[in-house]
């Protein structure tokens, strides 16, 4: 798991940036940042780890953690992901604000993580509420490299609906070829992928967690 990020001040970019939607309401990537920097400090603590500890778990350096910590570092999705497992919380623990009566998120809106390894977008949508264990995330890819995600907690399943486009999805080993339309579902505690096979191709990701 790479521990690449980048300023906080820095543009946004498919290279492992964190960003948010031009939509009303979605709130500026300095927020965002400043949201992961308070979740990850949050977390930690309530873990009891130090930093180094999380940082070792996470396979990421110390120094790159006290950035995330310190609002100073534009994490990837990778590094968040890492983050969450070895913390044990959903990756949309460190990501989502606080959420009001009535939420509403237009297409562009949302916190949105970018990947480092490929052209991949992942915007929240909605987070685990206390006593349930699901989360949702619309998915933005364009052909390329393809997203290889290691595994999650154990018990994650994925279920993936495809909007537009086409993609490769599934088992490491075993992915399903989906069109718009297209539902797969899939343990997410072993190796997956994700691969656009068409241009702007969009999906919704539903992650359950035991």
């Amino acid at each position: 798991m790479s521990d690449q990020t980048t300023p906080a001040t820095g543009p946004r970019g498919s290279s492992g940036a964190t960003g948010s939607g031009n939509g009303d309401g979605s709130g500026s990537g300095t927020e965002l940042i400043g949201q992961i920097a308070a979740s990850i400090r949050r977390e930690r603590e309530r873990s009891g780890l130090s930093m180094a500890e999380l940082a070792r778990r996470a396979g990421i350096a110390k120094s790159t953690l006290s950035q995330l910590e310190s609002g100073a570092g534009n994490p990837s999705v990778e590094t968040l992901w890492a983050l969450g497992v070895a913390l044990n919380v959903p990756f949309s623990r460190l990501v989502d604000p606080p959420r009001p009566a009535v939420k509403v998120i237009r297409a562009g809106e949302g916190p949105v993580t970018h990947s480092e390894r490929a052209d991949y977008a992942a915007t929240v949508l909605s987070s685990c509420p206390p006593n349930a264990r699901r989360d949702i995330y619309r998915i933005e890819a364009q052909p390329g490299e393809t997203r290889a995600s290691d595994p999650h907690m154990p018990g994650t399943v994925e279920h993936v609906l495809i909007g537009a486009g086409r993609a490769l999805v599934g088992p490491t080993e075993a992915p399903v070829e989906l069109g718009p339309g297209d539902y797969v579902s899939y343990p997410g505690d072993a190796p997956h992928v994700f691969r656009a096979l068409a241009p702007d191709t969009l999906a919704v990701i539903v992650m359950e967690h035991i």
